[in-house]
């Protein structure tokens, strides 16, 4: 996987981010999501490189990145933190703006830097997710019972870090497993990983700060943002999988409306591990959003 690739560990905003990067094009950024890494990736990027100088990193607690204790506010795990992360992380590779495009969790980072740093991101495509915001406000029982790790992860340490630590891959198979593909999506290397996340204290800790921070000061962030009516400047794709769970509990096109000036969308054929699941069809959407 990522043959070719030149592997970085690089210190941006306090911590130490893993970050891989191979090509001479455009740059563009991908963030993963949750319980994952850049191993997400592991199907579209080498193409991608062939037209863009592609950096795809570990978020903050993620992957092979920088694991701190959360602070007692989840301020550390910020979307504005772990914003800030990427965007040093890419001024140091010597890109000041750039195409990006998140999954999940790295959806919600993506969301965030274009807010903060506007002149950063040319184009942001978003990967089966609505804003954070709108997920809280418009959570039904079908949304909770679907996305019940929503609020157990979010729940005060240490309790969901004990919880998992008993039980690692019970959790992570149910977790991953879930959705519309089950565990074939995964391959017996990138399983393997995501385990080997779920089974390590210091990261499922981060993983859980993360979603604290989703619930509590990300929130904040947002209802700010919505106060003083700013918004994304740039073009958004969003793509959600039409056997998922945001398909049937949110209107991704309308949500992202709402905080954002440019937005188009399309489904794909798939659950909601988008980059795993249809590779090539999201490689396709890519190549003629970026390209645009």
């Amino acid at each position: 996987m990522f043959e070719g690739f030149t592997r970085k560990k690089l210190r941006a905003n306090g911590v130490e981010i893993n970050t891989l990067v191979k090509g001479d094009g455009p740059p563009l950024l991908l963030l993963h999501g949750y319980p994952q890494s850049h191993l997400i990736w592991h199907r579209v990027a080498p193409a991608l490189a062939r037209h863009y100088t592609v950096v795809a990193t570990d978020l903050r607690g993620y992957g092979d990145s920088e694991k701190p204790a959360g602070l007692a506010d989840h301020s550390n795990y910020s979307k504005r933190e772990m914003a800030r992360d990427q965007v040093e992380v890419m001024r140091q590779l010597g890109f000041e703006s750039f195409y990006l495009c998140g999954h999940d969790r790295g959806g919600r980072v993506s969301h965030r830097l274009a807010v903060d740093h506007p002149n950063a991101v040319k184009r942001m495509m978003l990967l089966d997710i609505s804003p954070t915001l709108t997920m809280y406000e418009q959570t039904s029982m079908e949304f909770a019972r679907a996305y019940w790790w929503w609020f157990f992860l979010i729940q005060p340490t240490p309790f969901p870090e004990a919880m998992v630590a008993a039980a690692p891959e019970t959790f992570l198979q149910k977790k991953i497993g879930w959705g519309h593909a089950g565990l074939s999506a995964f391959t017996p290397e990138t399983y393997a990983a995501y385990l080997a996340h779920v089974s390590d204290p210091a990261t499922m800790h981060a993983m859980c700060e993360d979603y604290r921070a989703a619930a509590s000061i990300d929130l904040e962030h947002d209802r700010a943002d919505r106060a003083a009516g700013k918004k994304v400047s740039c073009p958004i794709h969003a793509i959600w999988g039409e056997h998922g769970v945001v398909a049937r509990c949110f209107k991704p096109v309308e949500d992202w409306r709402q905080v954002a000036d440019d937005v188009r969308g399309s489904t794909l054929p798939c659950g909601h591990y988008i980059p795993e699941e249809v590779s090539e069809a999201l490689l396709q959407e890519m190549l003629a959003f970026f390209r645009a």
